[in-house]
């Protein structure tokens, strides 16, 4: 399997005069000046989502080690104090690294600092065995909450430049997924296959149904989790013989979604290298998504796992699964001459 390299993140010319709205416009990130979380507001936000996280587990777990090591007095109060701060730092982080641009998750953090400074200060004042514990801990959460002021304010300032031009684009949240694979057929057959959707839901095992509706648009029915399923209308707004196909969602569908698949000559004349990028918002946003992962349904490994079938289907016209077992006259080992689906 190949790795699917960057995107060129330029608008190309269509026949010499019209720009032609590529999918690298709308569908993956720009790319940032700079390097390191400093240098980008949402990887500085992800920073602390984790430390967030990490620090609520330690005062949910260990509240009287806690409260020794900050200089806060041991007893029933503050140990309740630090399990509810502790549940409040575990939240704030799920909040940051669930959201793709967590402003209001991170100023919710700033409030959070205020309340660990009223509590440290509570110490400074009573405690005079723990003291010196108490000013270091204070010093270490000034420092914290200016990061999460100068990151909160950063991302309220700057465009999110991730966000596409189109209606039923996914939303804050969506899942981003991209694979490749090698199969050793030649781009043409490959694309071919690919552009009559109706034989999409011969390897991709969520998907129920494609029925193309006219040379560009198409209805899509595919299974989700816990035995539901969803449907959507979808339009193509890119398509290059043997090269590129590009889609979106239309309307207010249940899963917004948008996507290309690209198909390059593999070198050495090994056929063709496909590269898939999607991009959806999962029935019950990333916490939906996190319930998928865990029950072995996670986007990444379902597209993986489609893409193998595909390779199958391509070079051999059959899937072979695990068990040993080979499903047979179910998949064409290439497209027939005349395909129907969008070439209709």
């Amino acid at each position: 399997m190949t790795t699917a390299t960057g995107p060129d993140l330029k608008a190309q010319k269509h026949n010499g005069s019209k720009a032609r709205l590529r999918p690298e416009d709308w569908g993956a990130p720009q790319e940032r000046r700079g390097s390191g979380p400093l240098a980008d507001p949402t990887r500085m936000a992800r920073a602390l989502g984790w430390f967030s996280i990490g620090l609520g587990l330690a005062e949910v777990a260990a509240p009287r080690r806690l409260a020794r090591f900050i200089g806060v007095e041991d007893d029933d109060t503050h140990r309740n104090f630090l399990l509810a701060y502790g549940v409040r730092e575990i939240a704030a982080g799920i909040a940051i690294l669930a959201a793709d641009r967590p402003t209001g998750a991170v100023w919710a953090r700033v409030g959070g600092d205020v309340l660990d400074l009223a509590f440290l200060g509570e110490a400074l004042t009573t405690n005079e065995s723990g003291r010196t514990r108490a000013m270091a801990a204070t010093a270490a959460v000034l420092g914290v909450t200016a990061l999460d002021v100068l990151t909160g304010r950063r991302l309220g300032r700057t465009p999110d430049w991730r966000e596409a031009p189109t209606e039923s684009a996914p939303r804050s949240g969506a899942v981003h997924v991209q694979e490749s694979i090698t199969v050793g057929r030649p781009p043409e057959e490959v694309y071919r296959f690919w552009r009559d959707f109706e034989h999409l839901p011969e390897f991709m095992e969520h998907l129920e149904s494609v029925q193309v509706l006219d040379d560009r648009r198409s209805h899509w029915r595919a299974r989700a989790p816990a035995g539901s399923s969803v449907e959507w209308d979808a339009e193509i707004v890119d398509d290059q013989p043997n090269e590129l196909i590009a889609w979106r969602s239309t309307g207010t569908p249940e899963v917004p979604n948008r996507g290309t698949v690209r198909f390059v000559a593999a070198p050495g004349g090994r056929g063709t290298e496909i590269h898939v990028e999607l991009r959806y918002d999962p029935p019950g946003g990333k916490a939906g998504a996190l319930v998928a992962k865990l029950f072995g349904e996670a986007p990444s490994q379902q597209v993986k796992s489609d893409l193998r079938r595909l390779k199958q289907v391509l070079e051999t016209g059959e899937v072979v699964h695990s068990d040993a077992s080979i499903h047979r006259g179910m998949h064409p080992a290439q497209p027939p001459a005349s395909t129907g689906g969008t070439s209709r």
